[in-house]
């Protein structure tokens, strides 16, 4: 069997914080199995693409999912990232 996965870590990192929004840094690395460096960088790209916002709350942030952003590839651009989370946890 490959080892492979349908998801990439952005995807799981997007699915993680939508779920838990105060989610650590490290939480969020051990949740999708990566680097807390990994994590940053992924969440540094999501924030400059405007999938996520980040707001400081003391020495924390709380991440929000910008639910109504359409998938960029032409098989998905009628979809949501809301739709496919919406999707997940209804499962």
């Amino acid at each position: 069997m490959s080892n492979w996965n349908f998801f990439t870590n952005h995807a799981h990192v997007i699915f993680v914080i939508a779920i838990e929004p105060q989610m650590t840094v490290r939480d969020i690395a051990l949740k999708v199995g990566i680097t807390e460096r990994a994590v940053l960088r992924i969440i540094s790209e999501l924030a400059e693409d405007k999938l996520i916002s980040i707001e400081k709350s003391g020495r924390s942030n709380i991440y929000t999912v910008n639910l109504k952003y359409h998938f960029r590839h032409d098989i998905e651009r009628d979809c949501t990232v809301g739709d496919i989370i919406a999707l997940l946890k209804s499962v």
